[in-house]
């Protein structure tokens, strides 16, 4: 019997001098590059499940964006299936993150080329080019 996993997360970012910059997370347990996310508790949704993890791992208090949404689905290491629902959320530009030093071991603020390139996973990198079309139709930024 399979156990699946529910988390919800987000693609934060900032816009600085018209250009996107993305947050990502380094973990400490597992060496990868990622982004803010984590299990979904009971009576949560998924959009507080997204607010409360990013305030615990970076301390930025975010709104989300639930126009954008999308489903990262994967097998992890001890067999359990996760569901991840990713949304995007805008910070503003002169937020100070500070890591949950537990989870995160470092975590930086890249543009989109340099942050596709750190993720560590494919299904991550899917998912930023989809959020930054989005983000860049949004924002109005020139591509």
């Amino acid at each position: 019997m399979m156990v699946t996993e529910y988390a919800s997360g987000a693609v934060v970012y900032q816009v600085k001098n018209q250009k996107v910059q993305y947050l990502l997370l380094q973990s400490a347990t597992d060496d990868f590059w990622g982004l803010p996310k984590g299990h979904v508790e009971p009576n949560e949704n998924l959009i507080e499940t997204a607010v409360r993890e990013i305030l615990e791992e970076t301390d930025l208090n975010t709104e989300i964006d639930s126009d954008f949404q999308q489903r990262v689905e994967y097998n992890m290491k001890n067999g359990h299936h996760k569901i991840v629902d990713f949304f995007v959320s805008k910070v503003p530009s002169d937020v100070v993150v500070t890591k949950q030093d537990e989870e995160i071991d470092s975590f930086g603020w890249f543009d989109y080329p340099t942050a596709r390139e750190k993720l560590t996973y494919d299904n991550l990198r899917r998912l930023l080019d989809e959020a930054n079309q989005y983000i860049i139709k949004k924002e109005k930024i020139e591509d």
